[in-house]
């Protein structure tokens, strides 16, 4: 047999090795969620956020600064981009064992034996007869080694399921690369929502200091007691109080961004913008809850471990049938280096085997229950993964409508506020109150007005959850094939 027949023969064996999978069928589990979303939080946006970059939705030029910085240089995000090539290594492996492994050697032996070690060459006491002999034997060829034929899918099952594990693994990479952008959206809004609310403490207190100043001077003309006085410094000492515990949150919102873009945050920063610029007028399209399971990475990924699941059964199942494989090689030998590719020392050789398993003690068994226990699992972890996903969806839509209303109530009770306090402090100086008025207006306004900032803030992160949770900031990235060729 000739090195071509030999290769022949190998590829011949390829073909018959179908590799018909064992493993059930993949299909998507139905989900369990309502078909569509609730009809009070008006889902009626033109804009997809899967067709969106996080520059498109976003507004503030330093938060764009960011997370771009976030996304270069975020630790967990290179850690899980690493994952990528990990997974991608280990599918190559599997892969690559669907393929025969071709392999070229060469040798060369050199052997000295003494004759007496042989009967046969022993001359005895022949006169000038050596002692010893030498031999040579010089080989090269190339072979295949122990190759698996197919028959029942096992190597194809197992490649599947490396190939369904990358794809996991990118899509679970992707799904933190929209949370890592969610989180350094909220975290800078919360920073933003702070430093107005220490300008709002700053002014509150300079102007607490001159409403002391005139109780001040009231006391000391005995216009009235120690009492109004001592109010006003209450109030002081409340706003300074106040400032000091913003001041602290502050410190710690920069930390924390800190260790979001990557450890040291980008300088210089454009000019940002305050909580009420940072908002536009467009309206997202929640589409239908069936939607996200093409737009959100966590659903394709816990699609692909349910993929990766199904295939190791069809691995499990096939080791309950014999194994076969093929060892061939082919060469030429010779004892001289000079004739080593003459036609009289070419060889061959080409052996099948077959291995059929018989006893192991239920160890096939148990492989079988628990690749299938492992399913049940996935299962039960996609439904969990939409459920939540839809979930996020719903909350964040109601949020939409809700905290805007909250927004629009709240700026007007900022204004009633700020007419009050300002009829109160005329009230006073005009002697017509006394400043327990006063301390009650100043203090609802400031109240006020900070809950209109953590309302503001809470509705910009609730905008920013939604359009990640309805799978955008990747934009064109998202709706690459998840397939691969």
């Amino acid at each position: 047999m000739t090195l071509n027949r030999l290769i022949a023969v190998a590829l011949a064996s390829i073909a018959l090795a179908s590799c018909a999978s064992m493993a059930p069928e993949h299909t998507r589990p139905a989900p369990a969620i309502a078909p569509v979303y609730d009809s009070g939080s008006r889902p009626d946006g033109e804009v997809v956020a899967s067709q969106l970059s996080y520059n498109e939705w976003f507004v503030d030029p330093r938060l764009h600064t960011l997370v771009a910085s976030a996304l270069a240089n975020n630790r967990d995000l290179l850690a899980a981009t690493a994952r990528i090539e990990q997974a991608r290594a280990r599918y190559r492996i599997q892969d690559s064992r669907r393929l025969p492994g071709v392999v070229a050697d060469a040798s060369a032996i050199r052997t000295r034996q003494p004759l007496s070690a042989n009967p046969a060459l022993d001359t005895g006491d022949v006169e000038g007869a050596p002692d010893t002999i030498t031999f040579n034997r010089f080989d090269v060829g190339v072979g295949v080694s122990a190759f698996e034929l197919d028959f029942w899918g096992r190597i194809a099952s197992l490649s599947d399921a490396a190939r369904a594990q990358y794809l996991a693994t990118v899509a679970a990479q992707r799904a933190f690369y929209l949370s890592l952008i969610a989180d350094t959206a909220t975290t800078y809004y919360e920073i933003v929502e702070t430093e107005e609310q220490i300008a709002l403490a700053e002014a509150t207190a300079e102007s607490r200091r001159e409403g002391l100043r005139i109780a001040r001077v009231r006391l000391d003309n005995g216009v009235t007691s120690a009492l109004p006085f001592r109010q006003a410094e209450t109030l002081l000492t409340q706003a300074e109080q106040r400032l000091a515990a913003e001041r602290l949150t502050l410190a710690r919102l920069r930390n924390q961004l800190a260790v979001l873009v990557g450890g040291i945050v980008p300088e210089p920063l454009p000019e940002g913008l305050t909580l009420a610029q940072q908002g536009d007028e467009r309206r997202l399209s929640a589409g239908l809850p069936s939607d996200l399971l093409l737009a959100r990475p966590d659903i394709v990924a816990a699609e692909e471990q349910l993929r990766a699941a199904r295939a190791n059964i069809g691995a499990a199942r096939a080791a309950f049938f014999p194994t076969i494989s093929l060892t061939g090689s082919t060469g030429f030998s010779s004892s001289s280096l000079d004739d080593l590719f003459s036609g009289g020392g070419f060889g061959w050789s080409f052996g099948p085997a077959i291995s059929l398993p018989i006893f192991d003690w239920g160890a096939r068994e148990a492989d079988l229950d628990l690749a299938q226990a492992l399913e049940v699992e996935q299962v039960a972890n996609y439904d969990r993964t939409v459920q939540g996903a839809f979930r996020e969806v719903s909350d964040a839509l109601a949020g939409r409508r809700w905290l805007a209303e909250q927004v629009e109530t709240l700026q007007r009770a900022v204004i009633a506020q700020e007419r009050i306090a300002r009829i109160a402090r005329l009230r006073y100086r005009e002697g017509v109150a006394d400043y327990l008025e006063v301390l009650d207006a100043e203090r609802n306004l400031f109240n006020a007005r900070q809950e209109l900032l953590a309302t503001e803030r809470a509705w910009l992160q609730n905008r920013a959850t939604l359009f990640v949770a309805l799978g955008g900031g990747i934009g064109s990235e998202i709706s690459r094939e998840r397939r691969m060729d």
